[in-house]
């Protein structure tokens, strides 16, 4: 089972490098406090990597991850023209939100849940599932995404700090604009062929 945790751990922080994920986690980061972040991350990527250990033991047929990532760029584009409106919050909301964290751990967990089904990642944990111990490729896949993203949250603080307000929820449209449209593209033509 180490051996295992330790190969998904790797190949999945690896595949992680430079993925729409990374860039979503530095999104977040800029906008929700880190720990809310990288607590959504975990308990959306324990969830699609438990589907994924599941998928990789049989049950491929059973769920067509072309139609999950095109609901998942649907969603996308609905977060983008979200977060182009901005939000606007009252003294008693701004009370709330330093009190809790619900909200933004439920719109972390929900955008990466839906960006990793169909991901190469999760298609990655499917593979070593198949040949590797369940358990093990699970734990390790998990570690492996959650410190990937935990790398990209730190990057997302430092810029967050030097980058107006403005800027940053543009960026975030563009990016959301960006995945969701690539999401939408990519399932189509699967479809198609």
């Amino acid at each position: 089972m180490l051996g295992s945790i330790a190969l998904s751990s790797a190949a999945i922080f690896v595949a992680e490098l430079g993925d729409k994920s990374q860039l979503m986690a530095m999104t977040f980061a800029t906008r929700y406090r880190w720990w809310q972040v990288l607590l959504g991350i975990t308990v959306a990527t324990t969830l699609v990597h438990a589907i994924s250990v599941a998928l990789g033991f049989g049950l491929g047929e059973l769920m067509p991850t072309e139609w999950i990532a095109l609901v998942a760029g649907v969603a996308f584009l609905f977060f983008a023209a979200w977060t182009l409106r901005g939000d606007r919050l009252t003294e008693e909301e701004k009370q709330r939100a330093h009190r809790g964290f619900t909200s933004a751990v439920m719109v972390v967990t929900l955008a990466f849940f839906l960006a990793e089904l169909g991901d190469k990642t999760m298609l990655a944990t499917v593979t070593l599932a198949t040949h590797h111990d369940w358990l093990g490729t699970w734990i390790g896949s998990t570690v492996g995404m959650v410190l990937a993203d935990a790398l990209a949250i730190g990057v997302g603080l430092l810029l967050g700090r030097h980058l107006p307000e403005k800027a940053v929820r543009y960026g975030a449209t563009a990016l959301f604009v960006l995945f969701g449209g690539w999401l939408i593209i990519d399932s189509a033509l699967a479809l198609l062929a």
